[in-house]
């Protein structure tokens, strides 16, 4: 298996992040079991080893552009399936209290495996996010929502926003369009409780544009969202 550490390490330089040999031994290693457990079971479409460094790994890393992810914040995944960004971010940030929120257990079972492989510690939540965000035990809780390649901005709000306690923030991690799903999800941002959003545009090292749509909660989520997952998605606020 080709060894990315060197070339993890020097382009996140190129972002302004410093990756220690430690972890980018760990992501030597996530790497690593990503494409043997892929052989298994549709985890990514991205096998190239130089790929997974910039489409999964440094792409991931983009949310630490933010800066303001305060020390031992609860953050959640939303539609993690193989990890991404949650695990990336837990590597470079080994304060957070990460949970990883998928509806499908198989991808659980290989973030656990993940999880032990590397010795970090997360919370697997197998839910659909639209339950998650109904249970009293995980509604308004984080201190940040993320999701990235999980759906479009409207339908990624309702997701997400119910989980974010008051003053946190939902973060949506988006390609070359945000600005447009920035303006179709003003209606659903308006409702769900968010204040006036900003957008964080970036560049990885192979010219790939990326934008970080973040979202702050100003007022609780209304009772009745989120909405059961086919509403959502056929009737988007």
């Amino acid at each position: 298996m080709k060894d990315i550490r060197e070339l993890l390490i020097q382009q996140a330089q190129t972002l302004g992040w410093k990756v220690t040999p430690r972890q980018a031994e760990q992501f030597q290693l996530y790497m690593e079991l990503l494409l043997e457990w892929n052989e298994k079971m549709n985890l990514t479409s991205i096998t190239e080893p130089e790929q997974v460094v910039e489409k999964h790994f440094l792409d991931s890393m983009t949310l630490l552009a933010w800066g303001k992810l305060k020390e031992k914040a609860r953050v959640i995944d939303v539609g993690s399936g193989a990890g991404f960004p949650g695990i990336p971010l837990k590597i470079m940030r080994p304060d957070i209290d990460l949970t990883l929120l998928d509806g499908t257990q198989k991808r659980l079972n290989f973030l656990g495996e993940v999880c032990k492989a590397l010795h970090i510690s997360a919370t697997r939540v197998h839910k659909r996010a639209e339950e998650a965000g109904l249970d009293k035990t995980m509604r308004e809780r984080f201190d940040l929502a993320t999701a990235r390649a999980v759906a479009g901005l409207p339908v990624l709000a309702e997701y997400c926003l119910p989980l974010v306690k008051m003053k946190g923030m939902f973060l949506a991690m988006k390609g070359p369009g945000a600005q447009e799903e920035l303006a179709e999800a003003q209606n659903a941002l308006e409702i769900l409780g968010s204040g006036e959003p900003q957008v964080l545009s970036l560049t990885l090292p192979g010219g790939e544009e990326r934008n970080l749509i973040l979202c702050q909660k100003l007022r609780f989520t209304p009772k009745g969202y989120p909405r059961h997952g086919g509403t959502i998605a056929k009737h988007p606020l």
